[in-house]
Formats: C-alpha cells, structure tokens, sequence
C-alpha cells in the first residue's frame, strides 16, 4: 500500500552558493495493509521529509514511492489531489483549516468532499468529537479559538473521518491527555484491522509500542549518520 524504493531528497540552498544538501539516500521500505510502521531517528534525520515525501509535498530526486496504487514521481499534481481526497489521509501536528468554519462541518469536509450526504457525514463527525470529548458547545464554532489541544483533538477527528486505505501521523497523541490519548490510539487499532497501511511519527514510546507492527530507522537513510 506504501512502498519506498531506493528513495533519495536533496534541497538547493540557494541562499548559500547553491549548496547541496543530502537528506536522504537509498530509503528502501513498506507498510502493508492493516500495518502500522513507525519512523525513528534521531532530530534531523529525515523523519518528517520521508512523510512530507510520500504525501507528495516533497519530490524525490531519484527511486519510488508507491501509495494506493499510485507512483508518486511521475505524479501530476492532479492525481496527488485525488490521492489525498479518497486514499491518503495525513493527520499532522497542527490545524490548518478555514476561519470561521464550524467544526462539525471542518470535521465533515472530508466526506462531503467525496459526495457523502450531508447527514451522514455530520453524524460521523459527531460520534468522532464525541469520543474525543469535545464539548458538544463547541462544534457550531470555529476550532480557530480553541485551545490547543481541541484543535489537536479536531485535527485527529477530521483525519479518521474516512477511512482511508494509507493514512500518515505525525505526532498524534502528542500533548494530549490520557483519556484523549487512549481515544486515539483506540482509533489506530480501528483503522488497522480494516485493513489501512499506516506509517507514523510516534515520540511516545508507550504508544508506538501499543500500535505499531514495527519501526524503520530513518537515520539508516541519513548521508549525515554516514558522515559522522
């Protein structure tokens, strides 16, 4: 379902001389359906480049990511957008949403994006924010004034909406509380055993441990482990 061959990234940096930067060579992996991988490393060995790689925000400058089907390098953004609308989820640290949306509806997008009515899609919006206990107050409002960890909490609801066949996570119990982190990893385990290929960032240790098959060590990856 997510599959890495021989993958490498460099970045230009232009402001200095044109300088290349190698961050990462040779990354060889795959997440098979109903698995949970997740990416370990030390800080700046390339874990959030691999994930930024596979949801087609980075272009590899050689091998091939393979994700539901669809070989990433030789994209057109247009296939990479409806990759993201029905296949690949990706759950990230932070909320980036609309201002002014309601939340059950920013919760719902997903769905209704995909032509779900209007109902249904609501009411899965519903049963998410509810087992991740946001108040039921606050779903008419925008998630843009809640604290912190509602809009995380937000986040992860909207990810999980549908059930996509690969999903990416970064960091998705972080700063959250014990109840909201059980919620989640209960998530996990729910999405896994209909069969999505999952691959995640995971700093708790205790939670990686929970829901993750096993761990691919991005700094095998990292010319900069080479060097040193």
């Amino acid at each position: 379902m997510i599959e890495l061959a021989d993958v490498t990234k460099t970045f230009t940096l232009h402001q200095q001389g044109g300088q290349v930067l190698a961050v990462i060579r040779g990354a060889s992996f795959r997440v098979d359906p109903g698995e949970c991988v997740a990416l370990t490393g030390p800080s700046g060995s390339g874990k959030s480049t691999v994930m930024r790689m596979v949801y087609g925000n980075y272009l590899a400058q050689a091998g091939s990511i393979r994700v539901a089907g669809l070989e990433l390098t030789r994209a057109a953004p247009r296939e990479i957008s409806a990759l993201r609308r029905d296949r690949l989820g990706y759950v990230s640290q932070f909320l980036r949403v609309v201002p002014r949306v309601p939340t059950l509806e920013v919760v719902a997008e997903p769905l209704l994006s995909l032509g779900v009515a209007r109902g249904a899609a609501e009411a899965r919006a519903a049963d998410l924010l509810s087992r991740l206990n946001v108040p039921k107050a606050l779903w008419s409002l925008s998630p843009m004034t809640f604290s912190g960890g509602e809009q995380q909490r937000v986040n992860i609801a909207r990810g999980f909406a549908h059930e996509y066949p690969a999903l990416l996570l970064d960091e998705p119990t972080a700063s959250l509380d014990p109840v909201n982190r059980g919620v989640v990893l209960d998530l996990i385990a729910e999405a896994k055993a209909r069969g999505a290929a999952i691959l995640g960032i995971f700093h708790d240790a205790e939670a990686r441990a929970r829901v993750c098959d096993r761990s691919v060590d991005v700094g095998a990856f990292s010319p900069r482990s080479e060097a040193a």
